[in-house]
């Protein structure tokens, strides 16, 4: 799969996922891909991997990976909780 390609079918997976879980009170409402950006995305031999974020300032990011040997995507949905800062050992 080339990368325009799978950019689309994450993109189009974070759609489907955060509009089935929009509720029709939510002040959000729906999504469409133009809504959707890649923050990374990295090809290595036939597996693609992409971390994907929405314009929704819900806290929500995105994880979408295609295998394939498979030949199928896997959608993993996360929320920001908390960034904390952790700073290095002074030399």
């Amino acid at each position: 799969m080339n990368n325009t390609d799978f950019e689309y079918l994450a993109k189009t997976a974070v759609v489907n996922y955060h509009n089935s879980q929009a509720d029709s009170t939510d002040k959000n409402g729906k999504i469409s891909t133009d809504d959707v950006f890649v923050v990374w995305m990295v090809r290595a031999l036939q597996n693609n991997k992409a971390l994907l974020s929405t314009n929704i300032p819900d806290g929500m990011y995105y994880e979408f990976t295609w295998s394939g040997d498979k030949q199928e995507g896997y959608l993993d949905a996360y929320k920001k909780w908390k960034n904390v800062v952790v700073r290095g050992a002074e030399s």
